[in-house]
């Protein structure tokens, strides 16, 4: 009798042990989820917003780090042209950014940063008042 109730503590215990085991497991799985998996879906989306919204006339950086512009978008391939003479095509997949034209001319940080060094900090003494005597 003593042997079957010391057998049930311990599967028991198993059961316990496997059910905090479980958990901590899941807990682990969500958190590399919402760290990892997650964000890097979001980027992946935002990077074929950008590629699909590509068109004629974008100012474009490849992933080598070669500036250009969009001279012809094809289904997956863009030719972007270099130098006055120099066109390249490129995998739509080897463009990492499209820099907008209006993003090339005006800044809009650029400009904010302009403003306030433009601005003259001139602090004018405060002039004081003459103390009355009483």
């Amino acid at each position: 009798m003593l042997n079957f109730m010391m057998s049930a503590d311990a599967a028991g215990s198993s059961t316990g042990s496997m059910a905090t085991t479980m958990i901590t497991f899941v807990l682990i799985i969500l958190i590399f989820y919402f760290l990892m998996i997650r964000p890097q879906r979001k980027r992946d989306k935002e990077t074929q917003a950008m590629l699909s919204a590509m068109k004629k006339g974008d100012k474009v950086v490849s992933i080598g780090g070669i500036h250009g512009t969009v001279v012809a978008v094809k289904e997956s391939s863009v030719i972007v042209k270099v130098d006055d003479n120099t066109r390249i095509e490129f995998s739509k997949n080897a463009i990492s950014q499209v820099l907008n034209k209006k993003e090339v001319a005006s800044n809009p940080k650029a400009e904010k940063k302009a403003e306030v060094k433009s601005e003259p900090k001139t602090e004018q003494p405060v002039a004081e008042e003459p103390k009355k005597e009483n």
